[in-house]
């Protein structure tokens, strides 16, 4: 038994990688654009609610509701909305950051969304972490602490727009895993899009502003691309592979984000940014292993009570 799991927790498909590679290079490019028409003049809720639109439409289209309406079925729509609106808030707030972070210190900062999922676990999802992975929460906050540097003048709104962004960011995955045991899939890719789109459609006459030239079109478009095309690359992932497997790889984004910055916007990170983003990796890998090692341990454990004392190491 122990072997079987071992080889499905392991060997993970080249296919399955290269989803999650093309995934991240998607989200580099979405967080480029949003960063680019924020620049250019555009409100960042503007920018947001379009690239939720051009989303929800990708997703009629791919999806056909009105062909299989019994996937569409919610067990509860107040969920669908609040979860809809935590992952709105995570790209409003990104996007809201971006104007004035590189996009190195944003994808850094947003490096630590999987240890807050960590420790929201427990509370959330009775997923209680033991003390080796919240001793890695604490190292890879420190790793945000280099980054922002509060009280030594460095810290700015930009910075907090991004923990806003990460802590929304998390709470949409606590919820989209807790969630996924009695909703379908297709209904958790369609409400998210689909909720902060009618939510915030009253607010777009007071934030909306109109691209000043067919290449801004183009770009404020395309952010629905990047963003739906990347989800539905990750979806397609992880159905080859088990979560654990990939979770080092998303970290690949990092590179891109640093190419682009430097490439579109002439940014280099500084050595606070990079020295913060290697420990927020360092311990997020950290805890990819120790969980790995903990499932493994458990699936192999004699009786419930060594597996439930594992679980707390």
């Amino acid at each position: 038994m122990s072997k079987d799991n071992s080889v499905t927790d392991t060997a993970t498909p080249l296919a399955a990688i290269l989803l999650v590679f093309a995934a991240g290079v998607l989200f580099s490019f979405l967080d480029t654009s949003a960063k680019y028409l924020g620049a250019a003049g555009l409100a960042p809720p503007f920018i947001a609610w379009v690239r939720f639109a051009v989303h929800l439409v990708l997703a009629v289209l791919i999806l056909r509701p009105w062909r299989h309406r019994t996937a569409f079925r919610v067990a509860s729509a107040p969920l669908q909305v609040l979860r809809g609106m935590f992952l709105f808030g995570a790209t409003f707030f990104n996007f809201q950051g971006l104007k004035t972070l590189q996009l190195a210190e944003a994808v850094s900062i947003f490096f630590f969304a999987p240890m807050v999922i960590t420790a929201l676990a427990g509370p959330f999802l009775g997923e209680w972490a033991g003390w080796r992975r919240w001793a890695a929460i604490i190292v890879g906050f420190a790793g945000v602490l280099v980054i922002t540097r509060p009280g030594l003048g460095v810290f700015e709104i930009g910075h907090l727009y991004l923990i806003c962004a990460m802590l929304s960011y998390s709470s949409y995955v606590i919820m989209t895993r807790k969630m996924s045991a009695t909703e379908t899939a297709e209904s958790l890719i369609f409400y998210s899009a689909l909720a902060p789109v009618i939510l915030m459609a009253p607010a777009v006459p007071f934030y909306g502003s109109m691209p000043a030239s067919v290449v801004e079109w183009g770009v404020l478009l395309s952010l629905g691309i990047y963003g739906g095309l990347g989800h539905w690359l990750l979806i397609k992932a992880y159905g080859q592979a088990t979560t654990g497997a990939l979770a080092p790889y998303p970290y690949l984004q990092m590179v891109w984000m640093i190419m682009l910055g430097y490439l579109v916007f002439g940014d280099v990170p500084d050595g606070f940014t990079l020295s913060g983003a290697a420990i927020i990796v360092a311990s997020g890998l950290y805890i990819v292993h120790r969980e790995r090692r903990l499932r493994l341990r458990s699936a192999s454990a004699p009786n419930a009570e060594t597996g439930s004392l594992s679980k707390r190491l």
